[in-house]
């Protein structure tokens, strides 16, 4: 007797127990293609991602977290993805989607997602330098075709389990070549696009406690107002700038890129300003700025100067973390441990610059500043001499002074660090507009009140020596 679906119609056959298994199972593959054959049964979203990607229920999927600070990379990926597309469609989805548990593109297009469906696109302004914003997508599907291939990209926020959501980026397509394709592409803008790149980042604490990445800004100094030995200045651009210059012949060559340089010495003699006027020199270079509480994100900002080289990082007051291991408490200190791992942990043609300044080169564990490969070049920014105290004074009075009160304020301020100079022009200026006559009695008089009158704790902080004071004071 033939097994198959005629003998039903025959109407000698007796009815049995297998053909009503038969019949069941007849009955529930023609429910299952009911279901895909009357659309309508399905959510609207559903019934548009189907009809896009030409496919049922299953489908190929990928995906990707990453850190909110990446929303921006993103979006110029997606952006410049847009901009040569033939087709490009973008479905806005609920910002309450992160408050639902198993929500993803997959449950979307085989309709098995109960909660919030298509809806107004949301939108959000991230920063991407310290005075420009864009607008990303917070919630979102784009409709698209990569290599002739429909595919659908979803971008929502992670349920917030952690002490910050993450970015999820999920890829669905008729193919799983075509979805991960199309990922791996987005990744790569978001390398090349990154926004970080090029800026003066620091980590620092929000106005609400948060602790994160900024964009920083530094101000823009000129070779002409670093009053310095032309020798250093020489030596500073050559170490830093001029590595980066020669950078494919020494790499060519066999030769390391990775280097750091010491600035050190008292406090208010320019080493800041220094820095500022580099980071100006080299406006391609990625710039992260590291001091104070901000140290503790050293191996993110390592991490970060990597990804992005060529970096600069720059760390301030480094003896804080890179105090001698024979001091006291100096042999107990990881973050000296982390900074030499993370120096030596470059690979040859890693373009990072590393810049450590310190008013106390004496603390230096000898591991960092008397290692080549680590610290390879360390000057010692001092106090002015009588050339550089004029200079100063021209640079910072920004209007000329008569020959004898220049003279008399440049002797009279022997031995005294930029800041100080710095803090009597400012102190000139506001005499002159206050009380009006000419710069150089301003000059004369808030020089004569600042020397002989300043606290020795003023002095101090602005970076006037002890016996240059005495001999003003006596004069």
């Amino acid at each position: 007797m033939d097994s198959g679906g005629d003998t039903a119609a025959d109407p000698g056959h007796d009815f049995t127990a297998v053909d009503a298994r038969r019949l069941v199972d007849a009955i529930a593959q023609l429910a299952q293609m009911a279901g895909r054959l009357l659309p309508a049964q399905a959510p609207p979203l559903t019934i548009k991602l189907r009809d896009h990607l030409g496919v049922a229920e299953q489908v190929p999927n990928t995906s990707a977290t990453f850190d909110p600070i990446e929303q921006a990379n993103l979006q110029l990926a997606l952006d410049a993805l847009h901009a040569t597309a033939v087709g490009w469609d973008e479905i806005g989805l609920s910002s309450e989607l992160s408050h639902y548990g198993g929500v993803s593109l997959t449950a979307f297009v085989a309709g098995t997602f109960h909660g919030p469906g298509e809806s107004a696109r949301q939108l959000v302004s991230v920063q991407v330098s310290k005075d420009e914003t864009i607008t990303c997508l917070v919630s979102g599907i784009v409709l698209t075709a990569f290599d002739g291939v429909p595919v659908a990209a979803m971008v929502h926020t992670s349920e917030h389990r952690g002490p910050q959501r993450s970015l999820v980026f999920e890829v669905v397509a008729a193919t799983q070549q075509a979805a991960d394709a199309f990922l791996a592409r987005v990744t790569s803008l978001m390398t090349e696009l990154n926004v970080l790149r090029g800026k003066v980042l620091s980590f620092a604490f929000s106005e609400y406690g948060g602790f994160g990445l900024a964009f920083a800004g530094l101000p823009a100094v000129t070779r002409d107002q670093v009053v310095l030995p032309a020798w250093q200045l020489d030596a500073i651009d050559e170490h830093a700038i001029g590595i980066t210059e020669l950078r494919d012949q020494l790499v060519a060559a066999g030769q390391h890129l990775r280097r750091g340089l010491l600035l050190y010495g008292p406090p208010g003699t320019g080493k800041t300003h220094t820095v500022a006027y580099l980071v100006g020199r080299m406006p391609d270079r990625t710039t992260i700025l590291l001091g104070g509480a901000s140290v503790g994100a050293l191996g993110q900002a390592a991490s970060l100067a990597r990804k992005l080289a060529p970096a600069t990082i720059v760390i301030e007051d480094v003896d804080l973390i890179g105090m001698d291991r024979g001091l006291p408490g100096g042999e107990h200190n990881p973050m000296l441990f982390q900074l030499l791992n993370e120096m030596d942990g470059l690979a040859p043609t890693d373009d990072v610059l590393f810049v450590l300044t310190t008013n106390r080169a004496d603390l230096l564990e000898p591991a960092l500043a008397a290692r080549p490969g680590r610290v390879d070049q360390a000057l010692e920014i001092g106090v002015p001499d009588a050339a550089g105290r004029r200079a100063l004074f021209e640079l910072y009075l920004g209007e000329p002074v008569d020959a004898a009160t220049l003279a008399d304020a440049v002797d009279r301020t022997s031995g005294v660090a930029a800041a100080f100079v710095k803090e009597l022009a400012r102190r000139a200026t506001l005499r002159r507009i206050r009380h009006g006559g000419e710069p150089g009695a301003a000059l004369a008089h808030v020089v004569h009140e600042m020397v002989r009158t300043a606290t020795p704790l003023l002095r101090s902080t602005l970076g006037a020596g002890g016996d240059s004071i005495r001999r003003s004071t006596d004069t």
